[in-house]
């Protein structure tokens, strides 16, 4: 009997070097793509892992003390994880951001510290359509969202951006602040290292039209910006004081800020997706060490805290997808904004399938045969 014959797959491979040719640094674009990925979680057309389709990830936890030789022991940042979603809209694709984390990496190793990749499927078939390198996509999407969110929660006529921490991740969140907010003109920077700020500017310089200011303190970095973006790491938080902080000036917190309870409960608080920040109130309640797992990292942590005490209620949080897809943005009058953000894998899918669509039409990349008949289907 002769064997069917099922259909040739292929997909395309992009390295890092592909991706840059095929777009991945434009942040403009990358905004605009992200303020879609917003408008279609307001509308409810996506999904993330999980019962309640809204899991950040699965993680991989890994034991304090491990009686086998090879197994990996819990550290600072170490960890891998599977982010897993689907977006509907004009994007209609399944997608997968996997990566691997180990802080220890750029100082021993010469390594990123996180690894990434993304794979992209088609949404109905499952075939493979692209498997990518995924940094610069899980930077540059991280910085789109800041960006996205100044543009509908800065005060209006913001010309001030402070930047806190000037790692690579800052890089991007500044980027995107300028496309959302165009009127920015003067930036302030601070850093615990003064050649990192340095370096920051240097390579910032050249590609905004903006004033730089270097900061000594974070108290001066803070004072009088209309827009201040935290991207740290490291076992101390950036404090951030209430006096410090100008009337309706915006928060946005990408990694964790020292900011006291009394301050969140003054301010408005606006998340990402709160749905998603829910979900690790969830996966806390599982955990052998019960909710203290999630709040040890979690950037939404003193938020959850509030929620957990009864002090903030969960329909106090507004989501930024309601207010990009055009539902009204309650502030509290002359108080701060809170923007609590945890990075979601249909951002890595969209702007993945972005660069992937770039890269089709301009012929860039590898096309790498998975099969030309499937052997048993």
């Amino acid at each position: 009997m002769e064997k069917q014959q099922g259909k040739k797959v292929s997909f395309l491979y992009l390295n890092e070097k592909d991706m840059i040719e095929a777009g991945v640094l434009d942040m403009p674009e990358c905004v605009e793509v992200t303020e879609e990925v917003f408008r279609l979680l307001g509308s409810g057309d996506y999904l993330m892992g999980g019962p309640l389709c809204n899991e950040h990830g699965q993680m991989l936890w890994f034991p304090k003390e491990s009686p086998f030789a090879n197994m990996p022991v819990a550290g600072p940042d170490r960890r891998f994880m599977a982010m897993i979603a689907y977006l509907g809209g004009r994007f209609n694709v399944c997608g997968e951001k996997w990566y691997g984390s180990n802080i220890e990496n750029p100082l021993k190793r010469g390594l990123p510290r996180s690894i990434l990749m993304v794979m992209l499927n088609n949404a109905v078939t499952a075939e493979p359509l692209a498997l990518m390198s995924g940094n610069l996509i899980s930077a540059m999407r991280t910085g789109a969202v800041p960006g996205v969110a100044a543009k509908y929660l800065a005060r209006k006529g913001a010309d001030t951006a402070a930047i806190i921490g000037t790692g690579v991740i800052s890089r991007a969140c500044l980027l995107a602040i300028c496309a959302g907010v165009p009127g920015i003109r003067t930036v302030k920077l601070y850093d615990i290292r003064e050649e990192q700020m340095e370096r920051f500017e240097k390579d910032m310089a050249e590609k905004l039209s903006v004033t730089f200011r270097r900061c000594s303190s974070l108290e001066e970095a803070v004072r009088g910006a209309d827009v201040i973006s935290v991207a740290t790491s490291g076992a101390k938080a950036a404090e951030i004081r209430e006096e410090w902080l100008r009337e309706e000036a915006l928060v946005e917190l990408t990694g964790i800020a020292d900011i006291t309870p009394e301050l969140y409960m003054k301010s408005t608080i606006v998340a990402d997706n709160w749905k998603m920040h829910r979900s690790w109130m969830t996966e806390g309640d599982e955990h052998p060490d019960g909710i203290e797992s999630i709040l040890s990292w979690a950037p939404s942590a003193p938020v959850i805290r509030l929620v957990l005490d009864g002090r903030v209620r969960h329909e106090d949080i507004q989501n930024l997808g309601d207010i990009v897809g055009g539902a009204p943005f309650v502030r509290k009058p002359g108080a701060p904004v809170m923007f609590i953000t945890g990075g979601m894998p249909v951002e890595d899918v969209a702007w993945g399938y972005t660069v992937y669509q770039n890269a089709r039409k301009r012929g860039i990349g590898q096309e790498l045969l998975l099969w030309d008949s499937p052997h048993w289907f």
